[in-house]
């Protein structure tokens, strides 16, 4: 592993926190990382529901069968995509700026020594009725993931996942 990517080697999916709470000023940060992420034409059609409730919180984990962790974590962020503000508005330009911001919530977090983890969402049609109704989201926008947030129990080390399998050189 490159040492100078230890960020991206370290960060993991973490579903057990401590019962400690995320200061407002840490979760503007993710936040603003999220929105530094790359999107098509500079459309930027993200939205960003920040949730610390509990009830709520226990709630999403009602709608999203891996989502459990939610429980316990300190706060939660629920991605949306407003299919108007995308590229061309298209649904495949809207998931990527959206996927793009979510890894900068995730690399962000653990770079601030946060656990985290992504739940899907979308395309399951019954998690995103259930978030769309849970919100009272409009129908342009589109919930396409949740992210866990928390201070891990246990921080588990840095590892790749690279598979030579999965390169190919010049040509399949």
């Amino acid at each position: 592993m490159n040492t100078l990517l230890q960020l991206m080697f370290s960060r993991r999916s973490v579903r057990r926190y401590q019962d400690r709470e995320i200061s407002e000023k840490t979760l503007k940060d993710l936040l603003e990382a999220a929105m530094a992420a790359p999107s098509a034409v500079a459309k930027d059609p993200w939205h960003f529901i920040v949730i610390r409730n509990k009830e709520t919180m226990g709630r999403i984990a009602d709608l999203l069968p891996n989502g459990q962790m939610l429980r316990r974590a300190a706060a939660a962020i629920v991605v949306c995509g407003d299919i108007e503000k995308a590229h061309d508005r298209e649904e495949s330009y809207m998931l990527q700026d959206c996927s793009a911001a979510i890894e900068n919530i995730l690399l962000a977090a653990t770079a601030l020594g946060l656990g985290s983890c992504w739940l899907g969402v979308h395309p399951r049609t019954e998690r995103i009725e259930g978030i769309r109704r849970l919100f009272d989201l409009p129908e342009k926008i589109i919930p396409v993931a949740g992210i866990s947030l928390g201070w891990p129990e246990k921080n588990p080390g840095p590892r790749t996942r690279y598979s030579g399998d999965s390169v190919h050189w010049e040509t399949w």
